[in-house]
């Protein structure tokens, strides 16, 4: 079987399955099922053109890594074919735990599991299948490989995961804020003691790509009116959750339903495989269709606003909301339910909060600057434009959503 592909991509252009281990991956039901997993979530409800899937963006993922390893190998630094494969295989795999609506139900579907700890169930399971072909892919992804670089890529500042998303999220909602000089960010791309570095020369790019990322999480990530959309199908979800843990009969998609019996403090293991991997977008909007004619007030009203697109009221603003004001819209709220017990699944008010750098912590050293004097440094030490102390605090909002 020919296994040397070509897929054509709207936002790099013809991109090539590098090995069989990614002709094998790409082909596998597993990966498949994230066709059926849109990138944005609810966010095609503000900018109708955000219907790409985890699948475009994952491809996108692994012809940057290819770019990247290329730029490196040939700048000198070693790499080999098994861990150039190796390599693809764990960034085509950084996103297969996604679930339906990607990060919109992370931890409303499956509470206190990530899809990270997914990924792993499933690479476990593929790794089993195929005879330890993903053990490599696993320690690159893990951070355990002898090489941090290859899984900085994979995870970290800058790596080609942002990259993609960055410029697709951009092209398919037509946010221009959020296109970044991936071309020229990769080609400045180094090793220096094993760790990734970027040449300082890049200093504009990389300020740039900070800037954007800020720009698109509040201008279309962090939306008002998708976040509001999102909590509504969430409290959906645990209300239909709360129905079945009373032996409430709930009407909807097999695989979706058996997710919600299964008890939040479970931890997760391989027999949430199958239910998981038999639901996608599908089962949400094939549901929520079924509870329109739910005898579930909240199921109803919900599902039949979603749908429709009929949604709460949103304010966001800079500071909490006043007590009195939050009182008042309470009231207004439970004047139209007229049943107290059902009112959070009615009135939201949630802070929204997002970091766009981090430095110095366990999880992430930052991005490191190589300097001509051949010092590397963290990138906010040499911009002129990034404040450390602006780019590294939390940006927070408030929002109030409410019928």
């Amino acid at each position: 079987m020919n296994k040397n592909k070509i897929v054509n991509d709207p936002v790099w252009g013809f991109i090539q399955l590098p090995s069989e281990l990614a002709y094998d991956i790409v082909s596998h039901p597993y990966f498949q099922r994230l066709r059926r997993i849109v990138q944005m979530g609810l966010s095609f409800l503000v900018y109708p053109g955000a219907v790409h899937t985890r699948f475009n963006h994952s491809l996108g993922c692994m012809h940057l890594m290819k770019e990247a390893l290329d730029t490196l190998q040939a700048k000198g630094v070693r790499i080999s074919s098994e861990e150039k494969d190796a390599a693809c295989a764990a960034i085509l795999l950084h996103d297969i735990g996604h679930g339906p609506l990607s990060h919109v139900l992370e931890h409303t579907l499956l509470p206190s599991v990530s899809h990270e700890t997914v990924s792993r169930l499933i690479m476990r399971r593929l790794n089993r299948e195929w005879g330890g072909r993903l053990d490599m892919a696993m320690a690159i992804f893990n951070g355990t490989y002898d090489k941090p670089f290859l899984h900085q890529l994979v995870s970290g500042q800058l790596d080609v995961d942002r990259l993609d998303y960055l410029n697709r999220d951009s092209f398919y909602t037509g946010v221009q804020e959020g296109v970044v000089g991936t071309e020229r960010i990769i080609k400045m791309m180094n090793v220096h003691e094993g760790q990734l570095v970027v040449e300082e020369k890049s200093i504009y790019s990389l300020e740039k790509f900070i800037l954007s990322r800020r720009m698109m999480f509040w201008q279309v990530y962090l939306h008002k009116t998708s976040v509001c959309a999102e909590l509504m199908l969430g409290h959906a979800l645990d209300r239909a959750r709360f129905l079945l843990m009373e032996n409430r009969e709930v009407a909807g998609s097999p695989a979706l339903l058996q997710l919600l019996r299964r008890p939040s403090g479970r931890e997760a293991d391989e027999t949430l495989l199958a239910p998981f991997s038999e639901t996608d977008d599908s089962d949400i909007w094939m549901t929520l269709k079924v509870w329109t004619k739910s005898p579930d007030v909240v199921l109803r009203i919900l599902s039949q606003s979603l749908l429709s697109r009929r949604l709460f009221k949103s304010e966001l603003r800079n500071v909490p909301f006043e007590a009195d004001y939050v009182d008042r819209k309470k009231a207004e709220t439970l004047g139209k339910i007229e049943d107290a017990a059902l009112l959070p699944y009615f009135f939201y008010e949630k802070g929204l909060s997002t970091k766009t750098y981090k430095y110095d912590t366990k999880e992430d050293d930052g991005i490191r600057v190589w300097r001509k004097d051949g010092q590397v440094v963290d990138l906010t030490t040499v911009s002129e434009l990034l404040d450390r102390h602006f780019v590294m605090k939390a940006d927070e909002k408030h929002l109030l959503c409410c019928l």
